[in-house]
């Protein structure tokens, strides 16, 4: 009762911290463009989110490790996310926006990798950590529906803190465990040395995905003649894919995670082709339900495959920063093609580089799995 306790008690805190980052992700561009008049500033805004969380994962992921501890940054960053996510409804200008975002990168990457491995270290069967991290996806689904049925770009934004507030309450009953300290040197370089393929291929398919991301809302409002709950009701299609599919590697999808990993870098170049040829706005509704599928299976797949073969939430820090620098460079490319071509342009770049990934993705081995104690409460 007591191990079922705890999880209940991460997905409620993992639920309110993606529904806080996703009720302000969707409108983001539509918002960032209102503010610069240029598609390519648009991308800097929305990359310097992931510019900071680069650095911000690496870091508190590695310390983690060393001090053999989660619960404290996962509430540093709930508290320091309710602040930087409220403070985009002050910003009125390019470079507060931009402040804004860049501290919200910062906050949301000190409690990722612990929020990960925390949930890992939770359950003695792993299956049962895939529900639990499961509801990130269902945090997700809930931020992307919330900001369509508020319809109002800049009050999302409040809503995302008080999302933070309520995540954070949830960690004050979470158990404040001590793991074994990680004070290896060179982990972090040997962690990437070992797993550059999986590195590789994320970043690759990233890059391609997040500069879609940063012009398909921009292109379903202004091409496709989509609304802002329209918009919403696509990325909602996303999302609960997403979760649903994560829960079934849990009971049905006997796969290993290398397996699953390598068939959600390939499957999402299907995606890219859909929403090439897509000729009105709830056309892109099937393939975003596709991306969240084969979202679910890569991010599952990649992290545990990593969990069970490095330092936890090193790995994972490693992970997630190889994801947010997809989210820098994506956004930058793909604003800087939308500005130079057109929209339809920065799909195919995408489909290009996830190509590319999957290639690479095909090089990967399984490794082997290293011992370890989960959480006793």
């Amino acid at each position: 009762m007591q191990k079922i306790q705890i999880n209940n008690l991460v997905r409620g805190a993992t639920f309110f911290q993606h529904g806080g980052i996703s009720i302000a992700y969707v409108f983001l561009p539509i918002m960032a463009l209102a503010l610069t008049n240029s598609v390519f500033e648009m991308g800097l805004i929305v990359a310097s989110f992931s510019f900071s969380e680069i650095i911000s994962q690496i870091y508190f992921g590695r310390h983690a490790d060393k001090k053999g501890i989660r619960l404290k940054f996962i509430r540093i960053g709930f508290i320091g996310c309710a602040v930087a996510f409220t403070l985009h409804y002050f910003a009125t200008n390019f470079e507060l926006l931009l402040l804004a975002r860049v501290c919200a990168g910062a906050a949301s990457g000190i409690m990722v990798p612990s929020m990960i491995a925390y949930a890992y270290e939770a359950n003695k069967e792993k299956k049962r950590a895939i529900t639990v991290i499961s509801f990130h996806a269902l945090g997700w689904f809930a931020g992307t529906a919330a900001a369509g049925i508020v319809n109002d770009v800049k009050l999302t934004f409040l809503i995302s803190g008080v999302f933070f507030i309520i995540g954070f309450l949830f960690t004050l009953k979470m158990p404040n465990n001590i793991q074994e300290k990680e004070l290896e040197p060179g982990t972090t370089k040997n962690i990437i040395k070992k797993n550059k393929f999986l590195f590789a291929s994320i970043l690759l398919r990233h890059i391609g995905a997040a500069s879609v991301w940063t012009i398909l809302p921009i292109m379903l409002m202004e091409k496709l003649g989509a609304e802002l709950y329209q918009i919403s009701i696509v990325y909602v299609a996303n999302t609960l894919a997403a979760f649903i599919v994560m829960n079934l590697m849990a009971s049905r999808i006997k796969i290993s995670n290398i397996t699953k990993f390598k068939i959600g870098i390939g499957g999402t170049t299907f995606v890219f082709v859909g929403l090439a040829l897509i000729t009105d706005w709830w056309m892109a509704m099937p393939f975003m339900a596709l991306v969240g599928s084969t979202w679910a299976l890569l991010y599952i797949g990649g992290s545990f495959h990593l969990m069970e073969n490095n330092p936890r939430t090193t790995s994972t820090g490693i992970f997630g920063s190889t994801i947010s620098i997809g989210g820098v460079v994506g956004p930058i490319v793909g604003g800087a093609i939308a500005f130079a071509f057109n929209y339809v342009s920065v799909i195919y770049f995408a489909i290009i580089m996830i190509t590319v990934a999957f290639l690479i993705s095909l090089k990967i081995k399984s490794g082997k799995k290293i011992n370890a104690d989960p959480i006793e409460p």
